[in-house]
This record gives C-alpha cells, structure tokens and sequence, in this order.
C-alpha cells in the first residue's frame, strides 16, 4: 500500500502507527509543518507543506478559529496537489482533522480511503468549557454560539473520512451518532516494557540531589502547568503536603505556554501567578524541597515516574494525558482528579485514589494516605500496572488493534460511509 499521514506536528499520535507500516513494506508519506526540508524519519518520507495565506484583518471574530484552519485545509491541499503530480496516489490516507489540514484531500483523491483520528467534539455542556467556575467565559452570552462554530471544522470531514478512530471512551462520547458509527476507540499505546517499574531506578536533580526508590518524592507532570490540568489546585494543596510530609521532595515537570484554555494576565505565566500565590505560606525549608524541572529528556521523565511514591494527576473533562497512563506503566501509585476521563482508567481503591477536582484538601488528604502506607503504594502501583498493560500496550494490544483498523480501511470502497 501507498499510505499517507498528515499531521501538522508529525508524527504526534502516529509515532508508532507509521513506523510499523513502514516495517511492513508499505511506502509510507507525511506532509506536515513541522519540517521545513524533506527529511527520513524511521522509513517515512517526511514532505513539508508551508502556510500559504494571511489571515484576514476585518474577519468575524466569531469565524476566527475556522479561518485558520480553512488556511492549513487550503496550504495541505496546494502541497498535496504537487504530490500528486508527481506520481504519488495513496491507497490510504490517516489524518488529525484537527487543524483543517484533511479538509480537502477527498476532493484531490476520491479513490483513497480516508482514516481520520477523531479527538474531540466541543461541547459547553459536560465537558471543559465552563467547568471551572474560578474561569468565567470571556462574553458568556454568545460563549456557546462561538463554540458550536469551533466544531464548524469537524462538520466539514463529516463527510470526508471513511473510518475514525479515538484513543478514549470520553472522547469519542464527545462526538455526535453520525460520527459514532465510524469512530472505533483504540488507544495509541504505551510500550510497557520501557515503561516500566525499576527498584534500581536514580534521578540526578541539578541542585546535586539523587533520588531514588528510598525517597519520599511526590511528583506532577504537565505538558505545560496550566489550570486545564489543574495546576492551580496542586499548588493551593502544596504548602499543606509540605507540612504533613517533612521528607518529602516534589517534583513537578511542564513549561510555562498555554496548551488549552485562556491565557494568563499579560507578563505572567500561570506557573509564576500560583508561586506567588502560595509562596508565602510555605517556610523557606519547605520550599527548599519543591523541585520545578521545566521540561525533561523521556529517560529522566521515566525515571521520575520509577522513583514516584504519589504521582498526582488533575484534569478538566478532557483530552486524557499519555502521561497519566505512562505513570501506571511504571508502577507509580496515582492520586487523581475524580473527573470523567480519569475515571475510565482510575478506579478508587484500586488502580489510583480519586479526589474532587476541586477540593485541595482532599488532595492532600489522598496524597498523605498514600505516602503513609506501604502496602497502599504497592497496591495501587501493582494494579495501575497491570490495568495499563492489560489494556493500553502497544504491541500486544493498541498496535495490532490499530494495523488491523488499517487492513480494514484498506477493504473499504472509498467513500461508501457517505452513501
């Protein structure tokens, strides 16, 4: 087969997929922006597609967001125009709508059969928007107008693809019936033999410190330290955990943009604004024991996790993080927010502790339980381990599971879902 990716930070969610086509003796493309020169990365001809347009000045705000992704939709579709004139016809296109980039390609390639990787329909009733009431809406009359246009992107490969698929239950309950029906959820995998316990696991601190398995640490991991993964709240329960754990050392990984939801106040990172809210209620000792690490190498990253003794995780009902279930892999006892993603891989008292999202003090209640009892630790670690590999492995169940999704897609007469 002739397969081509599009994914505007390739390979993002394809990483393994893409790779494993390639082992397979198929001729495998990617068009993205996140290259500038065409490159090889593990077999697949990496192609680069550059924006081609301005937004414009005296736009609708309301059309905003989906004028940045008709400008992607119409860029990867110029780039995609080039290839095939060049000779290129994929038997299968997989893409992340996400961004707009697929909008377009049925009407390049009507004979190819389209996958497209369904992440999120947005919605103001259940889910992230509106949560968190500590974050008002920014014109709350017109807030759900403006975002039933957000999905004005989704509507538009409603009818592009073929087959869909989704790594969570949540989220691809998030998507209307006519998508249900194509929409299979598989996960794209943790390799839980990397991803794994290690009593021999050592993290090196740049202060000179090293932790190991011996140690008390405490650790909370972002992307980015943001209130959509309730960054806020593990801050206002810090000064707390700080007291009633005198040894124990926080570790907290993620950089300083904003990946979801609104901005900071202008000058200030959300990192630098719960600091200051909360430095002055925990002595300097304390502080001394707090460790932010920006963002890491993957290999310091498992070793974090390996020498966790509470690994905390919050979110808002939303995308569920691959470092939430890369966290179980390694074993590490999880506390977590008691939110709807979360829930389908943590269960209380058995695979992790949940928590109120809102409610710091049970955090910190959750977090002490934990660190107090041995047997607990090792209990949950055991649990959250065997619950990650039964179910999100990557090579004996989320990779077969996803090539399989492919051989199918590959049976289908394309088009024919639209019929």
């Amino acid at each position: 087969m002739k397969v081509l990716f599009i994914h505007q930070n390739f390979p993002g969610q394809f990483k393994h997929l893409a790779p494993a086509l390639v082992k397979k003796g198929h001729e495998v493309v990617s068009l993205t922006l996140k290259v500038k020169d065409p490159t090889n990365w593990n077999g697949v001809r990496v192609l680069p597609y550059s924006v081609q347009r301005t937004a414009a000045k005296a736009l609708h705000p309301w059309l905003i967001d989906f004028e940045t992704k008709l400008l992607r939709g119409e860029s990867c579709y110029l780039a995609a125009r080039k290839l095939r004139e060049q000779g290129f016809m994929p038997d299968i296109i997989v893409a992340h709508p996400g961004w707009g980039e697929s909008m377009f390609l049925r009407d390049l390639w009507p004979e190819a059969r389209i996958g497209l990787y369904y992440e999120l329909h947005y919605s103001n009733k259940g889910r992230d928007v509106g949560f968190d009431p500590e974050f008002p809406q920014a014109e709350a009359d017109t807030a759900s107008i403006r975002l039933r246009l957000k999905n004005i992107n989704n509507m538009m490969h409603l009818h592009v693809g073929d087959m869909g698929i989704c790594p969570t239950e949540f989220q691809a309950a998030s998507f209307p019936k006519e998508y249900r029906r194509i929409i299979e959820v598989i996960h794209d995998g943790i390799d839980t033999r990397i991803v794994c316990p290690s009593i021999k696991a050592r993290l090196e601190l740049k202060e000179g410190i090293t932790l190991t398995r011996e140690d008390e640490v405490i650790t909370f991991v972002n992307r980015n330290l943001e209130p959509y993964r309730g960054y806020h709240i593990f801050m206002r329960a810090l000064p707390r955990i700080l007291e009633e754990r005198p040894n124990a050392r926080v570790l907290i990984v993620g950089g300083d943009e904003v990946s979801y939801g609104s901005r900071p106040p202008k000058g200030m990172t959300w990192k630098q604004l719960y600091i200051d809210e909360v430095r002055g209620q925990i002595a300097t000792p304390n502080w001394d024991r707090v460790h932010f690490l920006g963002r890491i190498p993957y290999d310091q990253f498992l070793s974090l996790l390996q020498v966790s003794k509470a690994h905390v995780y919050l979110t808002y009902p939303f995308v569920l993080s691959w470092s939430l279930i890369e966290a179980m892999a390694a074993g590490a006892p999880i506390v977590a927010s008691d939110t709807a993603p979360v829930q389908e891989v943590i269960r209380h008292g058995e695979t992790g502790q949940l928590f109120p999202f809102f409610d710091p003090d049970r955090l910190v209640k959750e977090v002490c339980s934990v660190l107090e009892r041995e047997e607990l630790q090792t209990k949950l670690g055991s649990a959250a381990r065997k619950f990650a590999v039964e179910n999100y492995d990557l090579k004996t169940c989320c990779l077969p599971r996803q090539l399989n999704w492919i051989d199918r897609l590959f049976k289908m007469t394309p088009g024919a879902v639209r019929t």
